[in-house]
């Protein structure tokens, strides 16, 4: 499994702008110079003259999965998104992908910068005729326009291998409906538009039989299964935002934890699942004037115990975190892959059946 952080920076973090030219304007700038056309006393106005203003954006936390088997689309990898961030489009182009590259996506809870991405994935995996081969062969050259319009007996849920997954737990599946009802109830002439027209929705967590619902990803070499992890995050209006974090584990023992949002650095019903982590994405505030709704970093040096600080992936920060050389697993920086079972676990875990 890899996993890629899309982005690693919190809701309301801002990028930079800067004065800049491109690397051909400064060849020409340069060559104008050793040929003399141009004098260096002018190169400065040149320079001010061609700049143009470029804004380096910090995209909200989310990451990309991708899991070593058959993807829903037919080719590549299956990629699952760990929530769409506030605008999913730019996000997946800096690493570039698009919708027609996501297989999948889970949504630990409905605010903005976790959702934004939604209707985006939705539409454009909707509109595309080639989404998944399924989709292509159920279309048979007709356009989805001639499917909306002359073959309605098929609204308003279309054959769930033309569309991509959601998984979600079923407390945050109805407020997801209502956040995104609005944008995604466009399809002229089509009544009863739902979630379940855009996405093949998988429902986790407790079952009304009283079974949890997990899910599995098969890879070549054992499989992860994922598990929706309750914590809180906001209580407004006297009601509860819980978040529904994400554990991974893996056939080898391997495990990994993303809390996603969360108001406590270690809620004490998660404790165990803390220190049983291998890995641990951790949720972490660097703002001046901590919210309260998030792990603040001051909170994590004095608070968090040293054994689980050197599992913790720190992200969710405005400005980079700063802490004693050593205390935590690293900072995470966005782009940045890692891929798991990590190499020092399987070592480890090769020496001790050999050692048996």
């Amino acid at each position: 499994m890899k996993i890629t952080a899309i982005g690693v920076h919190s809701a309301f973090a801002t990028g930079s702008y800067e004065n800049v030219i491109s690397v051909q304007q400064a060849r020409d700038l340069l060559l104008k110079v050793a040929r003399q056309e141009i004098s260096q006393d002018v190169i400065s106005t040149e320079i001010e003259t061609l700049s143009q203003q470029l804004y380096t954006p910090k995209w909200q936390s989310n990451f990309l999965i991708e899991f070593d088997m058959p993807s829903k689309r037919g080719k590549g990898p299956y990629r699952l998104l760990i929530d769409a961030g506030a605008d999913l489009r730019h996000a997946l182009k800096r690493i570039g992908l698009s919708s027609s590259d996501i297989d999948g996506v889970y949504i630990s809870h409905p605010h903005n910068d976790h959702i934004g991405g939604m209707e985006y994935l939705a539409l454009t995996s909707f509109f595309n005729p080639f989404y998944t081969q399924s989709k292509a062969t159920w279309l048979q050259n007709q356009s989805i326009a001639d499917k909306l319009f002359l073959e309605k007996e098929w609204w308003p849920i279309p054959p769930s291998n033309t569309k991509p997954d959601l998984f979600i737990h079923k407390k945050v599946l109805e407020p997801l409906k209502r956040a995104l009802g609005p944008g995604l109830d466009t399809l002229q002439g089509v009544h009863d538009v739902s979630l379940d027209t855009y996405f093949d929705i998988h429902v986790l967590g407790k079952q009304e039989n009283g079974q949890t619902k997990t899910h599995t990803f098969q890879e070549r070499q054992g499989h992860w299964t994922i598990i929706p992890i309750f914590a809180m995050h906001v209580i407004s209006s006297s009601e509860e935002m819980p978040s529904y974090g994400i554990n991974f584990q893996h056939t080898s023992g391997y495990n990994i934890l993303m809390p996603t949002d969360i108001a406590s650095i270690m809620p004490p019903q998660l404790e165990q699942l803390y220190k049983r982590a291998n890995r641990i994405y951790m949720d972490c505030e660097t703002a001046p004037f901590p919210s309260g709704v998030h792990p603040h970093l001051s909170e994590l040096i004095t608070q968090m115990d040293p054994y689980i600080q050197k599992k913790c992936l720190l992200y969710h920060y405005d400005k980079l975190p700063e802490y004693p050389e050593g205390m935590f697993h690293a900072i995470l920086k966005a782009g940045e892959v890692h891929t798991y079972p990590d190499a020092e676990f399987l070592a480890a875990q090769t020496s001790q059946q050999i050692s048996q």
